[in-house]
C-alpha cells in the first residue's frame, strides 16, 4: 500500500513538473515579452531560481537596447547566485558591471560579484587563487561605496579572507620544513612572516625559522656551518626578544648553546 502511494506521488510529481516545463515551453514561444517577463519575475519571488532564470533568458533579447536590458540582466545573474552557481554568477555580473556601470543595481551587482569569489574561495590547504581575486572584489566594494550597510560585513568577509592566506602560507613552508628541505622552509617562513606579519602563527613560524635553520646549519658542510650558526643564533635572538614567556625557550636555548659551542670550539681551531 505504501510502495503504491509513493509511486503515485512520484507520478503527480513528474506529471507536474512536465506540465511546468510544457507551460514555460508554450510561454517562450508566444512571443509576449511582458507576460515572460512577468512570470519570471513572479519564479523569481517564489525562489524558483532555475525556472525564473530559463525565462529571462528567453526575454532578454526582447529587451536589447531597451530601459529594461539591464534589469532581466540583474534578475538573471542575481538566480544564478541564489542557485549557488557562483562561477556563472561572477561572470555575467562582471558582465553587467562592466556593461551598465550607471544602473540602479550596479551597488547589489558589484557585492554579489565580491560574494561570488567569497564564496568560490577554497579552503587554506588548496590553490588560493580565488581567494586574492575575492579580496580584490571586496576591498574595490568598500572604496567604492563606503557608506554601504554591506561594508561591515565585508570587513569581517576581509578578515576572513586574509587569514586564510595567512594559513596557507604558514602551511606550504610548514611541508618545507616537515620533509626535510629546510633551506626552503627558512626562506618560505621568513618569506610568509614578511607577508603577514599579524597572522596568528607568528609565534610557530619564527620559532620555526630557528629550529630550521639550527638542522640546517648542523646537516651543512664544515665550511658553511659557522655562517649558517651565525644567522640561526640572530633569529634565535629576534624570538627570544618578542617571545620571551615562550614553551618554546628551553628547547631553543640548547639549540643556541650547541651553536656557540661549536662557534667557540670553531673559533679556538682558528687560532691554533
Amino acid at each position: 500500500m505504501k510502495q503504491t502511494f509513493s509511486y503515485a506521488l512520484c507520478a503527480v510529481a513528474a506529471a507536474l513538473f512536465l506540465s511546468g516545463c510544457s507551460g514555460m515551453n508554450a510561454l517562450l514561444k508566444s512571443g509576449q515579452p511582458e507576460q515572460i517577463y512577468s512570470k519570471a519575475l513572479e519564479y523569481y519571488d517564489i525562489g524558483k531560481w532555475q525556472r525564473a532564470i530559463t525565462l529571462f533568458e528567453g526575454v532578454e533579447h526582447y529587451y536589447q537596447g531597451t530601459s529594461r536590458e539591464d534589469t532581466v540582466s540583474f534578475y538573471k545573474a542575481r538566480c544564478r547566485f541564489k542557485n549557488r552557481d557562483y562561477e556563472t554568477a561572477s561572470t555575467e555580473l562582471d558582465d553587467f558591471r562592466r556593461k551598465f556601470g550607471r544602473s540602479a543595481f550596479i551597488e547589489d551587482a558589484e557585492g554579489m560579484y565580491a560574494l561570488c569569489f567569497f564564496f568560490l574561495s577554497p579552503a587554506p590547504s588548496r590553490d588560493q587563487t580565488v581567494t586574492g581575486q575575492a579580496l580584490i572584489a571586496i576591498n574595490e566594494f568598500i572604496s567604492r561605496y563606503p557608506e554601504s550597510s554591506r561594508v561591515e560585513e565585508f570587513k569581517k568577509i576581509n578578515n576572513e579572507l586574509t587569514e586564510r592566506l595567512h594559513e596557507k602560507a604558514y602551511l606550504n613552508a610548514y611541508t618545507y620544513y616537515k620533509i626535510g628541505r629546510y633551506k626552503s622552509a627558512i626562506t618560505s617562513l621568513k618569506n610568509a612572516l614578511k607577508e603577514y606579519p599579524e597572522s596568528k602563527h607568528r609565534e610557530e613560524i619564527m620559532y620555526l625559522i630557528v629550529e630550521a635553520s639550527y638542522r640546517f646549519a648542523s646537516n651543512s658542510i664544515a665550511d658553511k656551518q659557522t655562517d649558517r650558526y651565525l644567522a640561526m643564533l640572530d633569529s634565535y635572538l629576534s624570538f627570544k626578544e618578542e617571545f620571551p614567556e615562550s614553551s618554546h625557550i628551553r628547547e631553543l636555548d640548547r639549540m643556541a648553546q650547541h651553536a656557540r659551542d661549536y662557534l667557540d670550539r670553531n673559533n679556538k681551531d682558528n687560532n691554533i
